[in-house]
C-alpha cells in the first residue's frame, strides 16, 4: 500500500512540474490560433481500454482540448472574417472539423460529462463562423448524452431549443419539450412551452418565454449568463421598434429624416438619447434606420424565429 500511494504522490508531482513547465512554455513561446496536426484516437473504444483506471481524467484531458480547439477555431475565424455562409450549409464543418470527435471522445470517456453534452451542443449548433453550423451533430450528442442518463430532462430540453433556436423545427421542437415534460422531476412548465411551440411556432414572446425558462432551470453559470444575454437581445429588440416607430412618425410629420437622437429630443419625441440594455447608445443609421451601436456588446442580434401561418378553418 504505501508504495501505490508513493507512486499516486510521485505521479501528482511530475503532473504538476509538467504544468508549471508548460506555462513557462507558453510565455516564452505563445501558442498560435493555426491549426495544428495533432492526431486524435478515432476509436473511444480504444482510447477507453488505454486510460483504463483514468477514464474521468483523460476526459478532463480532451473537455479542455474541445474548448481550446473551439476557442482557438473562432478566433481565427474572427481575425480573417470569413464572408457570411447560408444556414445549415455545412460551410464550417472544415473549419471545425474535429470539435465533434473531441467531444465525442470526451464523453465516452465519461459519460456521465453533464457540461461536455450541454455546452458541446451550443459549440456544434452556433452559426458559422462562430461555430460549425451543425443543429444535427449537436442532437447527436445530446442523444448520447440521453443513452448514459435517461433521468436528464435537461438533455431533452437542450435538444428541443437546438431545433427550435438553430432548425426552425418547431414540430421536433415541442415533441423533445413534451418528452422531456415526462421525466419525473421536470419542471411544469415544459408542456405548456411545448404546446405553444407546436401551436405558434416562432416569434419573439415565445422565444423570450423559452431563454426565460433556460434562465429559470439552469445549473450553470455559462448557461445562465447565455440565457441573460439572449433575454437582453430581446429587450434591445423590443427598443428597437419602439424606436424605430417614433424616428418614422418624425419623419412623416417633419419631412426630413432626423440626423441624429437630438433632433427627437429636441421635438419632444423622446426625452433622452436611448441606450440598448448594456447602457450603450443606439445608432440612426441612413435613411433613418435604429440600429444596435457597432460598439454594442449585444451584437449579433439573432434572426427571429417565424411564427407558423394561422390554420385554414
Amino acid at each position: 500500500m504505501k508504495s501505490i500511494a508513493a507512486a499516486v504522490v510521485a505521479s501528482l508531482v511530475l503532473l504538476g512540474t509538467a504544468g508549471l513547465l508548460q506555462a513557462q512554455r507558453e510565455r516564452a513561446f505563445p501558442p498560435t490560433d493555426t491549426p495544428d496536426d495533432e492526431v486524435l484516437i478515432a476509436s473511444p473504444t480504444a482510447l477507453r481500454r488505454m486510460t483504463v483506471g483514468f477514464n474521468a481524467l483523460a476526459a478532463d484531458v480532451y473537455w479542455i482540448r474541445a474548448l481550446q480547439y473551439y476557442g482557438g477555431t473562432k478566433r481565427r475565424l474572427a481575425a480573417r472574417a470569413p464572408a457570411p455562409q447560408p444556414p445549415h450549409a455545412l460551410a464550417g464543418t472544415s473549419d471545425y472539423d474535429r470539435l465533434y470527435d473531441l467531444l465525442n471522445l470526451t464523453t465516452s470517456l465519461d459519460p456521465l460529462f453533464d457540461i461536455a453534452y450541454r455546452f458541446g451542443a451550443v459549440f456544434l449548433a452556433e452559426p458559422y463562423p462562430l461555430g460549425p453550423d451543425r443543429p444535427d451533430l449537436a442532437v447527436k450528442l445530446l442523444e448520447k448524452g440521453m443513452q448514459a442518463r435517461p433521468e436528464r430532462w435537461q438533455y431533452l430540453e437542450d435538444i428541443g431549443f437546438v431545433h427550435y433556436w438553430y432548425e426552425r423545427n418547431y414540430k421536433a421542437a415541442a415533441d423533445a419539450f413534451a418528452r422531456a415534460g415526462d421525466i419525473s422531476g421536470a419542471p411544469n412548465w415544459l408542456k405548456p412551452l411545448a404546446a405553444t411551440t407546436l401551436a405558434q411556432g416562432g416569434d419573439r414572446r415565445t422565444s423570450r418565454a423559452m431563454w426565460l425558462a433556460i434562465l429559470q432551470s439552469a445549473d450553470v453559470d455559462w448557461l445562465r449568463h447565455q440565457a441573460e444575454w439572449r433575454l437582453q437581445q430581446f429587450r434591445a429588440l423590443d427598443d428597437i421598434d419602439v424606436l424605430q416607430a417614433r424616428v418614422d412618425a418624425y419623419t412623416k410629420r417633419t419631412g426630413t429624416v432626423p440626423r441624429d437622437w437630438q433632433s427627437l429630443v429636441a421635438a419632444g419625441d423622446l426625452r433622452r438619447i436611448p441606450t440598448d440594455p448594456t447602457g450603450v447608445a443606439y445608432e440612426l443609421g441612413p435613411g433613418g434606420r435604429v440600429r444596435l451601436s457597432s460598439s454594442s456588446s449585444l451584437l449579433p442580434l439573432p434572426v427571429e424565429p417565424q411564427r407558423l401561418p394561422a390554420a385554414t378553418p
